[in-house]
């Protein structure tokens, strides 16, 4: 089986992932690139751990994980689509199992709100962990004069955190935010589709999905 540690390593998938978030930067958009991805994967995967799914599954969400952002090398409109149909050629070239690509591709192609939707465990583990990562240090505008709502809201996001209960069935994003610079509302405003998606996605794994920012539990 193709592991994560062997994409990790691989230069040509290092290049597309690096060339992707270099068009992501030239478009003002927030850090896609190493940091975002790996921490996608690591949380994908803890999810599925927790909900004790096998290590072979565990190890596909974090391939996707890994991958799922690729696309926007092509364009980032329809960025899941285009990283869905990459990721199927680089996986059949390594030889990966058919069934493998299927489940790895199908979660890729569904990671995006608007046309994303959480079809297996994997493909909502991947979204719920995609939709988390929301950070101070993925803002890469320098000038705080000319952030714009996406710049402020991710600015605001002092710490953010994903954590699954098991025995109360709940998967919780608990976020401190730093209203000075975002209200509460504006995350609202550039995030519900997102939170949403999560909602959607929580379901599909049986769990309910709870949002809490400084301290108040607001869904």
């Amino acid at each position: 089986m193709i592991t994560y540690d062997q994409l990790r390593h691989s230069p040509e998938i290092r290049t597309y992932i690096q060339k992707a978030d270099e068009s992501l930067r030239a478009l003002g958009f927030t850090e896609h690139s190493f940091a975002h991805v790996t921490r996608v994967s690591e949380t994908a995967a803890y999810i599925l751990s927790e909900l004790g799914y096998g290590e072979h599954e565990i190890e596909l969400a974090k391939i996707a994980g890994y991958l799922h952002d690729i696309g926007n090398l092509v364009n980032r409109v329809e960025h899941s689509q285009s990283g869905a149909v990459m990721a199927f050629r680089l996986l059949d070239h390594m030889d990966m199992p058919p069934e493998d690509i299927a489940t790895v591709v199908t979660a890729i192609g569904n990671h995006d709100e608007g046309t994303g939707v959480p079809v297996n465990g994997v493909a909502a583990a991947l979204i719920l962990a995609d939709k988390s990562d929301v950070r101070r240090s993925r803002v890469r505008n320098e000038d705080f004069a000319t952030f714009d709502i996406h710049d402020r809201v991710n600015y605001s996001v002092e710490m953010s955190r994903l954590t699954l209960d098991k025995e109360r069935r709940t998967v919780t994003l608990t976020l401190d935010i730093d209203t000075s610079v975002a209200s509460v509302m504006s995350y609202f405003e550039i995030f519900l589709g997102r939170m949403v998606m999560c909602r959607k996605a929580a379901d599909m794994l049986g769990l309910q999905f709870k949002l809490n920012i400084n301290g108040q539990m607001l869904i």
